[in-house]
């Protein structure tokens, strides 16, 4: 008689997913302390929404995932892109989408928000996965390659850039110009996508004067220190007062009305104010573990579209993260994206968990 033999996920990989989920869910209960007390709501106010609207469903998405044959995806790939697509255009709906300081990136749902944007994310990246699976030796031409890619991308960037969102549509164009190279195209074409996309950057930072000053404040950091250049300045003297051990853990000062966002995309600051120089290395070194095992998964993918859908997965995680740090760290513009695993948004914490069961589903076939 045979013996079923029990394929098994990646251990690795989840043990990697569960300590950023868990140094997560501790940093946000710490760095959401000093606006629970300004907004007199219970202490655990900003967990207990990042555990049932961001873990809760996410968990559900990273099971389901973790399940569901990656191969299957490819036959979905447009049907989801499509309406990744349309979700993100409802946020124009009046009365679903919700404009905050002049941006429309969120759909209320009664008490409950969404981000779609997050959603488009997924659903680019699966859809171009399944193109340029689809698309074998085509992919180094221009007719059969760049243009298709162009106009796809083209597309989804669009979107973004009247809500406005440049943070997420720099995270997409990224990711999707290594996926593109990934698959096979040409490094001159290469080349050429990036010049369009600088030129298309320089437009958008003329049209818009806060786009002016970030990059000012990115070229000299001591300019407009109460203005503009305030997030950045104020997480500069979070990450450098933690010193090599930190504050410790709950001791941050700069989260108490100092540092704006500090629940959002200037979470990482106060993390490396209370744990210092080790503890951000330590942070830092969980994503870089992602990444690696993450390529490492997709690179012995028993077929071209699970190759490229895991290496795209590992990407957005990636690309996200590390714009996030070095914004913060004063390396590159500040974009106001969220840090994955840890910032608070349950949209961005349930896809990201989504992305990383997918990449578990992978691993069971190498």
């Amino acid at each position: 008689m045979g013996s079923r033999i029990e394929v098994k996920t990646d251990p690795i990989f989840k043990g990697i997913v569960a300590s950023l989920l868990i140094v997560g869910f501790f940093i946000l209960a710490s760095a959401s302390i000093g606006l629970t007390a300004s907004m007199k709501a219970p202490s655990y106010y900003f967990i207990l929404r990042q555990i049932t609207m961001g873990g809760a469903v996410g968990l559900a998405l990273f099971i389901f995932a973790a399940k569901f044959p990656y191969k299957k995806w490819k036959k979905w790939a447009l049907v989801i892109f499509a309406g990744s697509i349309l979700l993100t255009s409802a946020v124009w709906i009046p009365g679903l989408g919700l404009k905050v300081g002049g941006a429309s990136r969120w759909l209320i749902f009664g008490p409950l928000s969404l981000q779609p944007s997050e959603f488009l994310k997924f659903g680019l990246i699966l859809y171009l996965a399944a193109w340029f699976s689809s698309r074998g030796g085509k992919i180094s031409s221009v007719k059969g390659g760049l243009i298709p890619f162009l106009i796809i991308m083209s597309v989804a960037s669009s979107l973004l850039v009247f809500q406005p969102d440049i943070g997420t549509l720099g995270v997409l164009a990224i990711s999707g110009l290594f996926l593109f190279l990934i698959a096979g195209g040409k490094f001159t074409h290469i080349l050429i996508l990036i010049l369009i996309g600088l030129i298309f950057l320089g437009i958008l930072i003329y049209l818009e004067p806060y786009r002016q000053d970030r990059l000012t404040v990115f070229l000299n950091p001591d300019h407009d220190p109460q203005g503009s250049g305030y997030q950045v300045r104020q997480a500069l003297i979070a990450i450098g007062s933690g010193g090599l051990w930190g504050r410790g853990f709950g001791m941050s000062r700069q989260k108490f009305q100092y540092l704006p966002e500090p629940v959002g995309d200037s979470i990482f600051a106060v993390a490396a104010e209370e744990f210092g120089f080790i503890g951000a290395s330590v942070i830092i070194s969980l994503f870089l573990l992602l990444a690696w095992r993450g390529f490492y998964i997709s690179r012995f993918a028993p077929d071209t579209f699970g190759k490229l859908l895991g290496s795209g997965m590992v990407l957005l995680m990636a690309v996200q993260s590390m714009i996030n740090i070095s914004a913060l760290a004063g390396l590159t513009p500040l974009t106001g994206i969220p840090l994955i695993f840890i910032s608070q948004g349950g949209s961005s914490l349930a896809v990201t968990l989504l992305e990383a069961g997918v990449l578990l589903n992978i691993s069971k076939s190498n």
